[in-house]
């Protein structure tokens, strides 16, 4: 990954993804790394429980 741009863990896949130019204005609501993890949001709930 680039250096010097911040970065966060997406609780979905667990995988680091870093600051995007799309982001700057909302980088502190950003949660997940994309759309499909977005999506499979429900899935954090499940492996909480197990």
């Amino acid at each position: 990954m680039k250096s010097g741009r911040p970065t966060k863990i997406c609780p979905v896949c667990d995988r680091q993804f870093q600051w995007r130019k799309a982001w700057r204005n909302c980088w502190d609501e950003v949660i997940y790394c994309s759309d499909r993890c977005r999506r499979r949001k429900s899935t954090i709930s499940l492996k909480n429980n197990v």
